[in-house]
């Protein structure tokens, strides 16, 4: 029997802290950091790109919404699967979509141990990182709404940053640099690029939209979770996709000659300079660093989340991952342990956790769209002619595009998330002796919507 006296998820966050906290988790500053190698493999037509990158998004975001509303529960696309597919299935997306959640505060510490190492040189690299990732684990644990209004404000300065860049590349455009015009249909359309060219892109772009996903994580501690998670999730993806596809438009006009960048993987820089200067180049720094902190917040917060769902079902140890700080209502465990792993960025490299990431997302969002079709076009029985198109043919196509991206992979991706997802497989059988019986499932409890 459940013990009532157990400290509980707190229910404090509205719609505008959701949203907000899926799009520090997307962290759209990043765009930037990835423009010079993204617009030079598709040789232009970035807009374009991105759109079908959105296009591509939010047939997931469609099925992740849908799901949501039957399963507001904290486990996210485990919960989903779980419930709608199977236990077991349940089981192994929950353990891939881990390596998504837990390497990218990894990932973050790392960036930012690269970039203050190079403003303050004199100090050794580890030093920054230990001290990024102890302030990250602090905030998180001392409770979701610190979290959340911190990630709110780093999040309005990335959103002056993108004005900014519109303001000083409009100013440019007028004064004659670049294309020397406002108006061009060459981002979105130019005969000498070849589809293959501009399609070979899409993957790598559609994780510069992954935020939509990580707020199913907080359903047990959002007011009206039905309701406030499915606009939270459309909201961050049409977000995302309009900052995404306005700033390359504006990247292509005015700096047009993107094959002349010294290095791709800095051009943003490059492009500050040329537009505002040192002081915009100083700017574009410092919220680059405001950014990677608000996506280590979220996506710590969001991998806590997870452990303590499958830690509270016995998926996981309970003692450790099912505990709750009675005093902060998190799980603080699950928050060091995430803190700890993302000390691997002392030696561990970028190449590999982004290969694990890419794995586990489109893992995940394949048996999310599988989902809708199992839970509401079989068992609902949502099969009417328009069941057939919500429940069917949408969640269908977003699985099948997901799918043709998959086994697409590079071959790191494919090795790595393949070994963890062995090592799931096994732990599986053991938890399961064998199959011989099913693994422990989420209970759905009934939800108290007030805060």
């Amino acid at each position: 029997m459940e013990n009532t006296n157990s400290p509980t998820l707190k229910r404090t966050l509205t719609l505008k802290y959701v949203v907000f906290f899926g799009l520090a988790f997307m962290a759209p500053k990043t765009f930037f950091s990835t423009y010079g190698v993204a617009v030079d493999s598709t040789s232009g037509m970035m807009p374009t790109a991105y759109a079908i990158a959105l296009v591509v998004m939010l047939f997931t975001a469609y099925s992740y919404a849908q799901l949501v509303k039957a399963f507001p529960k904290t486990g996210a696309a485990y919960t989903f699967t779980q419930k709608s597919i199977s236990p077991h299935i349940g089981f192994i997306v929950g353990w891939t979509i881990i390596i998504d959640y837990i390497f990218s505060p990894m990932i973050s510490a790392l960036i930012v141990g690269i970039s203050l190492k190079a403003y303050f040189p004199s100090i050794p690299m580890f030093v920054w990182i230990i001290l990024f990732i102890v302030i990250i684990t602090a905030v998180n644990i001392l409770g979701i709404k610190l979290a959340a209004k911190l990630n709110t404000y780093m999040l309005f300065l990335q959103f002056l940053l993108f004005a900014l860049f519109f303001i000083l590349s409009i100013k440019g455009l007028l004064e004659g640099k670049g294309t020397g015009t406002l108006f061009s249909t060459v981002p979105f359309y130019d005969p000498e690029i070849s589809a293959p060219a501009l399609l070979s892109v899409i993957p790598i772009l559609c994780f510069s939209f992954l935020g939509f996903d990580a707020v199913t994580t907080l359903s047990e501690e959002t007011k009206d979770p039905t309701r406030t998670l499915p606009k939270a999730i459309y909201f961050i993806t049409m977000i995302g996709g309009f900052l995404f596809i306005t700033s390359s438009y504006f990247a292509q006009l005015i700096f047009p000659e993107f094959h002349s960048f010294t290095n791709p993987e800095s051009a943003y820089l490059e492009i500050a300079m040329y537009i505002g200067g040192n002081i915009f180049v100083s700017f574009f720094v410092a919220v680059g660093l405001t950014s990677t902190t608000a996506s280590a917040v979220a996506s710590g917060t969001s991998a806590s989340r997870i452990l303590y769902a499958m830690g509270r079902e016995n998926v996981l140890p309970k003692k450790i991952f099912g505990y709750l700080s009675p005093k902060y209502r998190t799980p603080v465990f699950n928050i060091l342990l995430i803190g700890g792993i993302a000390l691997s960025a002392l030696f561990l490299n970028l190449t590999t956790a982004v290969s694990l990431i890419s794995f586990g997302a489109l893992f995940a969002f394949f048996f999310v769209n599988l989902s809708v079709v199992s839970y509401y076009f079989f068992q609902k029985k949502q099969s009417s002619f328009k069941g057939t198109i919500q429940y069917l043919i949408i969640p269908l196509t977003g699985a099948a595009l997901i799918g043709l991206f998959f086994i697409n992979l590079d071959k790191h991706s494919l090795i790595l998330g393949g070994t963890w997802l062995l090592i799931g497989f096994i732990y599986l059988l053991n938890l399961t002796k064998m199959f011989r019986q099913p693994p422990p499932e989420l209970a759905l409890r009934k939800l108290n919507n007030k805060a």
